[in-house]
């Protein structure tokens, strides 16, 4: 029996000179033994035919070039300079971690952006509308010239402030109004009232901002009172007409049950309904301080279940489209049962989202996202809150406790 230490590679890291322990039944393989020291490049080539992704080596029995330390210290950069497919992988992890770093220096810029309008707009509204305006103009430009795009969550969003909730209902109402056809003006328009719709708590007492069930009458009043408040700013800096529509109806329902006025069906824009949809999934996903977060899924399956009635079906139809049955954020558990979590979602193919999946023998920052779109035998059997993730998982997926969205273009070689 071997008591040696041994470590999982992947496939591709295989070399000779490596001593290998086979976690396969001796009828499953072709060698005269399970474990063996892989002397020629036969050997190798018969144990990627085996189907295997990963392999089992000792490295006490190894030669010297593969017998100590830990293989992430240089050996794995090594290999991949002289192997396709390590050097494919290592070039896809690149890749992957550039995209997530350009989203979240995207959003960390906008949230200052957002600080910056926030100061200006009272003293200087001409300012900060032309501040608002470039912003929303590149990122409009942007997703248009995309192509196809997907929306994905941040894994590392900035420390929680104000602006977080704008520019999360910003990215989320273009996204929306994309899929829905808008043009590039209408977008624009949809962007700065997204930007916009919540300046006017500005005017409020801090207790306020938030609405709470334990609110007495008079003050649900004041806190309704900051559309108002918001409208009258975005008038002073100048903003078109379907922007300012956009802003006074951001919290009207299609029943009738929204404020300030009560509207109803058609009476309410495109842009209001828009608004109104993703101003209600972003405040579930992240609440004021005296309500419980609900899950990205969660907050989705209640809004379809419960709420539909207060939003335009065309509307709340294209957002499940965009968001998928599993949001970006979401915690799930796949048919293999092994735990992941969603990272992205292309609008196109909704269903096969791509995850991050927890493997405790790869070390996270190492972990390649996987499409499910490429892998048909894998699917999500359900979803999980965090909480009710093994300790290990939790840690590894680590589910950020504050649901920030930006989109990405999608790069498909044959994808």
């Amino acid at each position: 029996m071997n008591n040696s230490p041994s470590k999982v590679i992947d496939i591709s890291q295989l070399r000779k000179g490596m001593f290998v322990q086979l976690d396969l039944g001796w009828m499953s393989h072709p060698f005269a033994v399970g474990s063996f020291k892989v002397s020629t490049d036969e050997q190798i080539q018969t144990l990627r035919g085996l189907g295997l992704s990963e392999v089992r080596y000792i490295p006490e029995k190894s030669d010297p070039a593969y017998g100590g330390g830990d293989m992430a210290d240089g050996l794995v950069a090594e290999l991949a300079q002289d192997d396709p497919v390590a050097r494919e992988r290592s070039e896809q992890l690149g890749a992957q971690h550039y995209s997530l770093d350009l989203c979240e220096q995207e959003f960390a810029d906008a949230v200052k952006c957002y600080r910056r309008i926030r100061h200006q707009v009272q003293p200087a509204p001409a300012a900060a509308f032309q501040e608002g305006g470039v912003l929303v103009t590149r990122w409009v430009r942007e997703l248009r010239g995309a192509g196809e795009s997907v929306i994905r969550v941040l894994e590392k969003p900035p420390i929680p402030s104000e602006a977080l909730h704008p520019i999360n209902t910003v990215v989320l109402a273009l996204l929306l109004g994309h899929t829905l056809g808008m043009g590039e003006a209408e977008l624009a328009e949809l962007g700065l009232a997204a930007l916009l719709h919540d300046m006017g708590k500005l005017e409020l007492p801090e207790r306020l901002r938030f609405t709470d069930r334990s609110f007495a009458a008079d003050e649900v009043r004041v806190y309704q009172s900051y559309v108002a408040h918001s409208l009258a700013f975005a008038e002073r800096m100048g903003l078109p007409a379907r922007a300012l529509q956009g802003i006074v109806q951001h919290q009207e329902l299609l029943d009738g049950s929204g404020f300030p006025l009560s509207l109803t069906g058609d009476k309410i824009s495109l842009q209001g309904k828009v608004l109104a949809l993703v101003n209600r999934f972003d405040l579930l996903c992240n609440p004021g301080p005296n309500a419980p977060a609900l899950t990205p899924h969660e907050a989705l399956s209640l809004i379809f279940a419960q709420m539909k009635g207060q939003f335009d079906a065309a509307v709340l139809g294209a957002f499940i489209r965009m968001m998928g049955v599993y949001p970006p954020g979401s915690v799930v558990q796949l048919v293999n049962d092994r735990f992941a979590m969603v990272v992205s979602v292309n609008s196109l193919r909704p269903l096969r989202p791509a995850v991050l999946v927890f493997d405790a023998r790869v070390p996270r920052e190492q972990a390649l996202v996987l499409d499910l779109e490429r892998m048909p035998d894998l699917g999500i059997r359900r979803s999980l809150k965090p909480a009710l993730l093994p300790p290990a998982a939790q840690a590894y997926l680590a589910p950020p406790p504050r649901i920030c969205y930006f989109f990405e273009r999608v790069t498909r070689a044959g994808h």
